[in-house]
């Protein structure tokens, strides 16, 4: 009876949620769920995205929390492995099929997400730049050290080179530094840029401590933040930010 219980309380989440998917379609005003949501209420969050089959995803937020896509404004969105994104949407209902909120995608945007790179010695400065930004933001959100920074480029479409560096060091064992590669374009126009950096190499069920140096515009600077399980780590929501493309 049980199985039946749950089987009967998903069809009718799944009806209820088609049922308010067709009256947004036709009704301008929105649609209540009734778990305390409406299609006015918009959130925006940082998170990673979850292919699935046939082009499905769902999404992971900083604090572990999972969404499923029931509905979407983007359908040519294509999800990638190991891709964080910005997302735009608003909760339809908790608890769904496995994940904890069913969800209305908005808006979805990819964020630029790579690996650690390898520390060359000194080639470091030739291949990974030693031009300044200033940072903006940084925190740990599920298993990737997240920035948004701020950089200067020539309006001429030159591509910027964005790493984090493993550096070996002898009292800290994990060291970074955050590299900016500008390729000679001129810094004229200030522009904002984010990034996830992957640091499964380093996740582990303990607290550690980073330590990530960066040069800024008014000189070296070094950060400090603390790894934590991705289920503890809270980022923050990051708004309605419009962010320069022309990084790598």
């Amino acid at each position: 009876m049980k199985d039946y219980y749950y089987y009967c309380m998903e069809k009718m989440k799944l009806l209820r949620l088609t049922l308010c998917i067709v009256l947004t379609a036709l009704l301008p005003g929105g649609c209540d769920m009734g778990d305390g949501y409406s299609l006015d209420n918009a959130w925006y969050s940082v998170a990673t995205v979850n292919p699935l089959e046939d082009g499905a995803y769902s999404l992971t937020l900083d604090n572990g929390t999972t969404l499923w896509p029931a509905a979407t404004d983007v359908p040519w969105y294509s999800p990638e492995h190991k891709r964080r994104a910005i997302a735009v949407y608003t909760l339809l209902s908790d608890s769904f099929q496995g994940y904890d909120h069913a969800v209305k995608i908005f808006d979805i945007r990819n964020v630029l997400t790579k690996a650690v790179a390898e520390d060359l010695g000194e080639k470091n400065d030739g291949e990974y730049g030693v031009d300044p930004v200033n940072i903006l933001n940084m925190w740990i959100g599920d298993g990737y050290l997240n920035v948004e920074f701020s950089f200067k480029n020539g309006g001429t479409g030159v591509v910027h080179y964005i790493n984090l560096v493993k550096m070996e060091h002898a009292d800290t064992p994990y060291y970074f530094e955050f590299r900016h590669h500008a390729y000679g374009d001129n810094a004229l126009h200030a522009q904002k840029g984010i990034v996830a950096f992957d640091l499964s190499d380093i996740r582990g069920g303990e607290e550690i401590e980073l330590t990530v140096r960066i040069n800024t515009f008014e000189g070296e600077l070094t950060k400090k933040i603390t790894f934590r399980p991705p289920s503890e780590a809270i980022g923050p929501e990051t708004g309605t930010e419009t962010y320069d493309l022309n990084i790598k």
